[in-house]
């Protein structure tokens, strides 16, 4: 029973890192509809950003971490920019095949700037593990766990209660409508982009502390497609709950499925449990049901 626990509990911890790029994935969707698929590449340029200052400039991680913010919520208005505001009533498949297009370019632009291997990533939270009674995580893992957390709450809290969130809520409803009601609706895309950086850098750095960073990190991306699909495109809470589900299967596979299935089963569970839902709740757990009128 020991081993059981320790494998959920650890799948609890995981699915915190599952649920902070599932929170940036549903940020740019609940702002602006447009499920953004180079989420995991923003993810990896922000571990680079944190890298780059940590190590290249030789910065203290109290610097570091605010730096790289700065930077990648740059990076995040910058293809706001140049990419999605062009795009702005054009058919929903043309912005969809330019965030796939944006994962390409900003993998190579990675492999460019810091090439394709492995770079040791600085370590952030000590190489010591915590300990809970028999129980023992990475420090990585658990205080990533506790930061997402409180993102998320203050995500949440932004969205429900500050007139910038609700703002931007609305303009995803309709631009015509947001304009109309004196929204600036280029501001709030804007910012759900560079929120979205901020995530990303906060996501980077809880997970790879003390590991390795190349451009395979991005993959990241992919696997919390499930916890967002699973969540509700427009629930930031539900990214956590949602995340646990995802971490703590995939956890269970790893321990008990992996050793009979050549470790295919950790990799297919979250997409299974994301298609089951979506079967029975296309608009996932908590997401928003929309009722059109014809």
């Amino acid at each position: 029973m020991i081993e059981f626990f320790q494998w959920v509990l650890s799948g609890v911890l995981l699915g915190g890192l599952y649920a902070s790029v599932a929170a940036a994935f549903i940020v740019i969707y609940r702002s602006t509809r447009v499920f953004n698929f180079a989420q995991g590449e923003l993810l990896m340029f922000g571990g680079f950003f944190v890298y780059t200052a940590a190590v290249t400039m030789d910065l203290s991680k109290g610097l570091s971490i605010p730096l790289a913010m700065v930077t990648c919520a740059g990076l995040g208005l910058l293809i706001e920019r140049l990419t999605i505001r062009p795009l702005i009533g054009q058919p929903l498949f043309s912005v969809v095949m330019v965030t796939i297009a944006l994962m390409l370019i900003l993998r190579s632009i990675s492999m460019l700037i810091w090439g394709a291997m492995p770079l040791r990533f600085p370590d952030l939270f000590g190489d010591e593990g915590v300990s809970i009674g028999p129980f023992r995580f990475s420090a990585s893992l658990f205080y990533g766990f506790i930061t997402v957390v409180v993102l998320i709450l203050c995500l949440w809290w932004m969205f429900g209660n500050t007139k910038r969130g609700l703002t931007m809520s609305a303009v995803a409803e309709g631009h015509d409508v947001a304009k109309s009601l004196g929204i600036n609706v280029r501001q709030s895309l804007s910012l759900a982009w560079a929120i979205a950086g901020v995530v990303s850098v906060i996501a980077a750095a809880s997970w790879l502390s003390g590991r390795s960073i190349n451009y395979l990190v991005a993959d990241i991306g992919l696997r919390a497609v499930p916890c967002a699909l699973l969540a509700g495109l427009e629930s930031i809470p539900g990214a956590l709950l949602a995340g646990v589900i995802v971490g703590v299967s995939e956890n269970l596979c790893v321990g008990y499925l992996d050793a009979y299935t050549s470790g295919g089963m950790s990799l297919i569970v979250p997409f299974f449990i994301m298609l089951i839902v979506l079967w029975i709740r296309p608009q996932g757990l908590f997401g928003w049901k929309i009722i059109e009128r014809l």
